[in-house]
């Protein structure tokens, strides 16, 4: 008689079958090319480790979905730094950046084709979840980092470039909320209280803080060349209005002006508290959040 677990684990091979096989293509292509990166090695050997699970069939489903996870980490941090070196080509790197962004979102929609009754971070857990959501985040940090210097492109493609700030902020955010902040109480004791601080405001890496210095950042971004408007006509007229870039669900278009704020200022009081003599800057945070706390028009 079959087991409960082999019907899951089997709907998992089923789902991942052509997920595999797309991902599999993508890296013959880079292959072909000529490339021979560390990433996509380690991407390579644990796309080759699910094939064999694929193949036995009675795998549990949460580790083919940590491995796939892996693997899409891997493949697209080699297509990402292409972008960079690139300086993202204003042809091409808009639909590549909603590419990469739609496959850093499988492995939860993959945990939802499976009917896997169980919160995300219960299955891939707080540090899987928190790398998917930065590398969504700051892939489009970067984005718009280079596409508001085309100032061309900028004036001719405004709501895009909201659209892709307030989905990068987003993603930001959800990345800043898998884990609790800690809560602090009389018993820490002396030689633990700045890293109780950092954990009380949910700083658990170096990367909790780049996401709020680039969250409030894409806020900033977002007020001095969008204004305060929330242009909801965008959700009928911008192609990229779908949200996730063109992937699935619709996003809510967030309050710059706030949102940046309260970034910034956490930013801010963690490297000047806790961190201060540590090499963290805040000039730059400070000089933002001046802008953010002028007077609305």
């Amino acid at each position: 008689m079959e087991e409960p677990g082999d019907a899951e684990a089997r709907g998992a091979v089923s789902a991942l079958r052509p997920r595999l096989a797309a991902l599999g293509r993508r890296l013959a292509a880079f292959r072909g090319a000529g490339s021979n990166d560390t990433f996509l090695a380690k991407g390579s050997a644990t796309l080759d480790k699910l094939k064999d699970f694929r193949n036995e069939g009675k795998e549990h489903p949460s580790t083919l979905l940590h491995l796939y996870t892996q693997a899409v980490l891997d493949i697209t941090y080699f297509e990402e730094n292409q972008l960079v070196d690139e300086d993202f080509p204003e042809e091409s790197s808009l639909q590549k950046v909603k590419e990469l962004t739609c496959i850093l979102s499988e492995p939860e929609v993959l945990m939802r084709e499976c009917n896997i009754n169980e919160e995300p971070v219960n299955i891939l857990g707080a540090e899987l979840l928190e790398c998917l959501y930065w590398r969504k985040g700051a892939l489009l940090y970067m984005y718009c980092h280079t596409a508001k210097e085309r100032s061309e492109w900028l004036r001719e493609n405004i709501a895009i470039f909201k659209k892709c700030l307030n989905d990068g902020v987003h993603y930001l955010m959800k990345m800043l909320s898998f884990r609790c902040p800690l809560q602090v109480n009389e018993d820490v004791s002396l030689q633990d209280k700045d890293s109780a601080r950092l954990l009380s405001e949910g700083v658990f890496s170096d990367t909790h803080l780049l996401a709020m210095m680039y969250g409030g950042e894409m806020c900033y971004w977002g007020l001095q060349h969008c204004g305060e408007g929330r242009q909801e006509s965008l959700e009928t007229t911008d192609p990229v209005s779908n949200s996730d870039l063109g992937c699935r669900s619709k996003s809510v278009w967030l309050d710059f002006r706030e949102t940046g704020k309260n970034m910034l200022q956490k930013y801010v009081a963690a490297c000047e508290g806790p961190l201060k003599g540590q090499g963290w800057n805040t000039a730059a945070a400070k000089q933002m959040l001046c802008y953010l706390m002028k007077p609305r028009n």
